[in-house]
């Protein structure tokens, strides 16, 4: 028996019905979608709906995408990601003009909590806790599509999205597209912070004492163990690099998988304000699990640690953690957002 959640006409954001691609909230809610759709092609897939009974192809063809491709894990060969396609040429008919839809959209789900999906991705949960994502057989999988795809389609007609640990591979293809000199559109929602949740502490001083202590631990570190105390040139840090390639964050205070994101970014303001912006500029490109591992002489580079952003925050209240987490509300309309690019600085 199907969810209402699963199902398009119930839960998706039929409300739009004109599409406005100049309009932030219609990409965001598009992108979410998609991703949308590629959990529901494994439920499909695993509940044998086929045909007229599949519910998955409503959540990409309202806004007139087709299916162009699956992804299949290696390992226990689910549904774990899709490329879609628009089906009209640009310029999009009726279209008032500014930006484009994009031709193609890679999409990646995040972890299914139902027999069948549950070992797999519980495992990959792990690996991104522990950093090693990038040795998965998906990511493998995403980065090779991407890399097609955009060698297909061209520079600024793709986009990257994806809820949870579908954010963090798309995180890591965008990462590794930079590396290339290509900047690929990429909607992150509820991506993971490998950290402990210090936004959740409710007293703000002690937040901040806690996240300064964190940052001087951090830096010392580095220092210690990297002798990052001699800054890279510009183009020798990959971090510096990272900066000008602007994802978008999509993020709920109330998700403990995702919040400290929040402070992440809040935190290297603050530090710049109180004049310990070297202190705040060295911690945020590392974190102590990456330079323990660094010590060990492993090569473990945070790859959840990003120096650019446009992040959007949900600030309306959430029942629990289910919906706090959830890809459901980021198509709702009703909800109040936080707006706020940063930048990341660096001296030349």
């Amino acid at each position: 028996m199907a969810s209402e959640r699963e199902i398009f006409s119930l839960t998706g954001p039929s409300y739009l019905t004109t599409i406005d691609w100049n309009n932030s909230h219609h990409r965001k809610s598009i992108a979410a979608s998609l991703v949308q759709g590629v959990y529901i092609l494994e439920r499909d897939r695993q509940q044998n709906r086929l045909g007229p009974q599949a519910l998955a192809p409503s959540w990409w063809e309202f806004f007139n995408f087709v299916l162009n491709q699956v992804l299949v894990d290696e390992d226990d060969h689910s549904f774990f990601g899709a490329i879609y396609e628009f089906k009209f040429h640009h310029p999009y008919p009726n279209h008032p003009g500014g930006q484009n839809p994009p031709k193609y959209v890679i999409a990646f789900r995040g972890t299914i909590n139902k027999p069948g999906n549950r070992s797999q991705d519980f495992k990959l949960d792990l690996h991104c806790f522990m950093n090693n994502l990038h040795k998965s057989s998906r990511f493998r999988v995403g980065m090779e599509a991407t890399q097609n795809i955009v060698y297909k389609a061209g520079l600024g007609n793709v986009w990257l999205a994806g809820h949870s640990l579908g954010s963090s591979i798309a995180l890591l293809i965008g990462r590794n597209m930079v590396k290339n000199c290509i900047h690929i559109e990429t909607y992150l929602f509820n991506p993971p912070f490998m950290s402990p949740p210090i936004e959740r502490i409710k007293n703000e001083k002690l937040k901040l004492g806690v996240r300064f202590a964190n940052s001087v631990l951090t830096a010392g570190l580095a220092i210690a163990v990297n002798g990052a105390s001699k800054p890279k040139a510009s183009q020798d840090n990959p971090f510096i690099v990272l900066s000008s390639w602007i994802p978008y964050l999509f993020l709920n205070p109330s998700d403990p998988v995702c919040s400290e994101y929040v402070g992440y970014f809040e935190h290297r303001a603050n530090m710049e304000k109180i004049g310990a912006g070297k202190i705040g500029t060295l911690a945020t490109q590392h974190s102590i699990g990456s330079i323990v591992s660094a010590a060990r002489g492993k090569d473990s580079k945070p790859l959840h640690l990003i120096p650019s952003a446009y992040l959007t925050t949900n600030l309306s209240p959430s029942k629990n953690f289910k919906e706090a987490h959830g890809i459901h509300q980021w198509w709702k309309p009703d909800l109040q957002f936080k707006y706020e690019l940063h930048q990341f600085k660096h001296d030349h």
